[in-house]
């Protein structure tokens, strides 16, 4: 149960956070379920960056469409998953062209599961809990 406990008991958890074309997606979910990684987030996303947009036509017309669609992917772990995840991410997306993404690492204060109120590292990934079905 959460207690609200002091966050420097914990042990350090980061979010990466993988801006990645569509196509690299189903590589890097297999790789991370085979490392023990099972638990992400997937959004659609769309941006811009360096890639600029592209010319499209319509109806005879040109249109520039300034924005790229992406999959956005969340992921949290424990500090020292967080080279293996990257490795993985990068490994599967990186075609070395302009628009293959971005991976942002950013701290994790607390990690609470809303099921049984459990904070801290033993609700992220990989843990001995009997999986619930839904």
């Amino acid at each position: 149960m959460w207690t609200g406990e002091p966050i420097e008991r914990m042990l350090p958890m980061k979010k990466i956070e993988a801006f990645i074309r569509h196509e690299a997606f189903d590589p890097i979910r297999a790789e991370l379920l085979d490392k023990g990684v099972p638990a992400l987030s997937i959004l659609e996303v769309k941006g811009s960056g360096r890639q600029r947009g592209e010319i499209e036509r319509y109806r005879g017309s040109a249109l520039m469409i300034g924005v790229r669609p992406k999959l956005k992917l969340e992921i949290a772990v424990e500090d020292g998953e967080v080279g293996s995840v990257v490795e993985t991410i990068l490994r599967h997306a990186r075609s070395g062209e302009t628009g293959d993404g971005k991976i942002f690492v950013l701290p994790v204060e607390d990690a609470i599961r809303v099921r049984t109120g459990e904070g801290g590292e033993k609700v992220l990934q990989g843990r001995e809990e009997p999986e619930i079905p839904a």
